[in-house]
C-alpha cells in the first residue's frame, strides 16, 4: 500500500468541512493507492467530525469493499468512473460547496474572467451532459461518473466540472491537489457570480493572458514557485 492513502483520504475529509465547502454529511473525499488500485473514501451519511480511520472505506475499481465496515458514500460509483476513465487521477472531491452548485443549478459553466481562475483551470469549468431518464432510474451515480468522463476533454487542463443540478466534483493527482482545486473552484465560482452582478457582459479573459498565466504555473517551462530541490 503506499504511505499514508487512508490517512491523507481522512485528512482530505476533515479540511473540505474545514474550509466551508461541506456542510453537514454533504459532499465527500475519495483517494486512489496506484500500487494496489484500492480506492478509500468516506462513509456514508457521517458527520466530518464523527469520522475516524477505521470508518473509511476501501473498495476495489469494481466496486467490491475490499476493508472497512461501514457503507461506502452513495457517490462511490461516480468516483470511481472517474478513476478508471482519468488515468493518474489520485484524488478526487465531490461537494455542494455554494457558490459552484449555484452555477451548477442554473446549468451554466463558470467562465474565466480573470487571472485568478486562469492559474488553475485553462478555460470555463464546463457542466457535465445531463442523464437521460433511463440512467437516472438505473446506476444514477454510476452513469453520473460515465458523463462526467464523456464530457471532459482533458482532465489536467481543468480538473474540476459541474453536475447538472446537483453540485461541482474535482480532481487531482493527489488527494491534497484534489482539495485545492476544490477550494479555488468555489473562489472562482464565487467571483464570477459577483463579476456579472456588477457588470452582466462582462468578457471573458484575454485568451492569450489565461494562457500566459495558466502556463506559467503549469506548463513544461512553468516558472511560478520554487524548483523541487529549493522549497
Amino acid at each position: 500500500m503506499s504511505p499514508n492513502i487512508p490517512q491523507r483520504v481522512l485528512a482530505a475529509n476533515v479540511e473540505i468541512f474545514r474550509r466551508a465547502l461541506a456542510e453537514e454529511t454533504f459532499g465527500n473525499v475519495s483517494g486512489i493507492d496506484s500500487a494496489t488500485g484500492q480506492v478509500f473514501i468516506k462513509p456514508s451519511g457521517m458527520a466530518y467530525g464523527e469520522i475516524a480511520l477505521g470508518d473509511l472505506v476501501g473498495l476495489d475499481l469494481d466496486g467490491k469493499i475490499v476493508s472497512g465496515n461501514r457503507r461506502p458514500s452513495s457517490d462511490t460509483p461516480t468516483h470511481l468512473e472517474i478513476y478508471k476513465a482519468f488515468k493518474g487521477v489520485g484524488g478526487v472531491v465531490h461537494t455542494h460547496s455554494r457558490f459552484a452548485t449555484i452555477w451548477a443549478q442554473v446549468q451554466l459553466p463558470i467562465p474565466c474572467l480573470g487571472t485568478t481562475h486562469a492559474d488553475y483551470f485553462d478555460g470555463p469549468i464546463p457542466v457535465c451532459r445531463a442523464l437521460s431518464a433511463t440512467e437516472i432510474k438505473s446506476d444514477y451515480e454510476k452513469n453520473t461518473g460515465l458523463a462526467i468522463a464523456q464530457s471532459v476533454k482533458d482532465w489536467t487542463s481543468v480538473p474540476a466540472i459541474l453536475v447538472p443540478g446537483h453540485g461541482p466534483f474535482c480532481w487531482g493527482k493527489t488527494v491534497e491537489e484534489a482539495v485545492r482545486n476544490a477550494t479555488m473552484l468555489e473562489l472562482v465560482a464565487h467571483l464570477a457570480f459577483h463579476s456579472l452582478q456588477l457588470k452582466r457582459d462582462v468578457p471573458p479573459l484575454d485568451p492569450l493572458l489565461l494562457q500566459k498565466h495558466h502556463q506559467r504555473k503549469h506548463g513544461g517551462a512553468a516558472y511560478y514557485g520554487q524548483p523541487p530541490d529549493n522549497k
